[in-house]
């Protein structure tokens, strides 16, 4: 059997639930509550137990999931990183074809296009792979920011919920 990075997701997402929910629903505590997992502050403005509170608590989780379409451990557990090094962009291409050009222009200056060319190609691909990884950090940081809004999302939604059952979220 095969195991892809779709099935180890799926059992990493499984597994981050469970723990939120036996942690969250078990204590009582703020801090250990599916709340505070989601870094939303409740406070059960009309006495509520803490009990009621992590049944609140889980209805609206599961109501807010539905509503959004948004699975926050999901979204949590998802990695927004791609491995390995900064390459797919044709940065160094274009940056050894731009060094190799500049570089043959003052090898034709100097006496010798050919060396000029070659050690302006090589300037050039070091140049491109530092635009590489520049663009690389762009993008993973666009993902990081489209990431939080996604959970954003959701907990205004699981805060909506939980301020229709009385409590006061922050």
């Amino acid at each position: 059997m095969k195991v892809t990075k779709q099935d180890i997701r799926s059992i990493l997402t499984a597994a981050v639930f469970v723990s939120i929910v036996l942690h969250g629903f078990g204590s009582g505590a703020q801090g250990a509550s599916l709340s505070g997992s989601l870094g939303v502050v409740i406070y059960p403005s009309k006495g509520q137990s803490p009990a009621k509170q992590n049944k609140d608590e889980g209805k609206c989780y599961a109501w807010a999931k539905e509503q959004t379409g948004i699975d926050p451990v999901a979204v949590a557990v998802a990695p927004t990183q791609e491995p390995g090094p900064a390459v797919g962009g044709g940065e160094r291409v274009r940056g050894a074809a731009r060094g190799a050009l500049g570089g043959a222009a003052i090898g034709a200056i100097a006496g010798d296009v050919g060396k000029g060319a070659g050690i302006g190609a090589v300037a050039g691909t070091m140049a491109g792979g530092r635009q590489a990884r520049k663009n690389k950090a762009a993008k993973q940081q666009q993902a990081e920011q489209a990431k939080g809004a996604t959970i954003q999302h959701f907990n205004k939604a699981f805060g909506a919920c939980m301020e229709a059952r009385g409590y006061l979220v922050k």
